[in-house]
């Protein structure tokens, strides 16, 4: 299979996931200058250098915040990629009954609760804890640590940092961002920002985590 976009050092995370379920990288995609993060000895080719027959192999973007994740996405389809890869870490007992969409990522160590439903290219990062009939948007992030309760909604482009919680029934907006260690008890409207214990909105219009809206 294919990374597209080796750029952000969580690359090695998405490398070993790929180890652990007997996946072959046959190249790590290099779409920006600047460093790769990709272990020694892996192959890095440019957009340009891909044969049809890698064209036609699935791939992941390994990149956490949404709007880089969004954008090397499309970029990988002009590109001739057209086969997102769903990757669950093997370490992770995966319910029956859970719907991730094409492009996603899971990373060890996570708890995924029954009767989820999740978009295309959402990334959930190591020891999250999601809950019970959790519905994720597309290009949902959901950082380390984080824990959401059960029938939480996370919107298109939703940020959850690093050990934040979300209580059950909340509702997190398209674009919107839970801060690192937040407690969410109350619905964050699209393109906020929530911070603190309890959450509290201390900005809007902020336009998705970093500026960049997925929508």
């Amino acid at each position: 299979m294919i990374l597209y976009g080796i750029g952000s050092p969580i690359v090695v995370d998405v490398e070993e996931s790929l180890y652990r379920a007997n996946l072959s990288l046959v190249a790590g995609i290099a779409n920006h200058p600047g460093p790769a993060h990709l272990p020694e000895g892996a192959r890095i080719l440019v957009p340009s250098d891909l044969s049809v027959e890698e064209r036609d192999l699935p791939f992941l973007v390994p990149l956490f915040t949404p709007g880089h994740r969004r954008a090397a996405a499309q970029e990988a389809a002009r590109h001739g990629l057209s086969r997102p890869l769903t990757l669950i870490d093997p370490s992770v007992a995966a319910p029956r009954h859970l719907e991730m969409g094409p492009g996603s990522y899971v990373n060890a160590g996570c708890s995924l609760g029954s009767g989820s439903v999740f978009g295309a290219f959402v990334f959930i990062n190591r020891g999250a804890s999601l809950g019970h009939h959790v519905r994720g948007g597309e290009y949902v992030s959901v950082g380390p640590g984080a824990v959401l309760a059960g029938h939480v909604s996370l919107g298109t482009g939703a940020f959850v940092g690093a050990g934040a919680t979300i209580l059950p029934e909340v509702s997190i907006g398209a674009n919107a961002v839970v801060g690192a260690g937040s407690v969410v008890t109350k619905d964050v409207p699209d393109g906020c920002l929530a911070l603190g214990n309890p959450a509290r909105i201390v900005r809007q219009n902020i336009g998705g985590y970093r500026g960049l809206a997925t929508l």
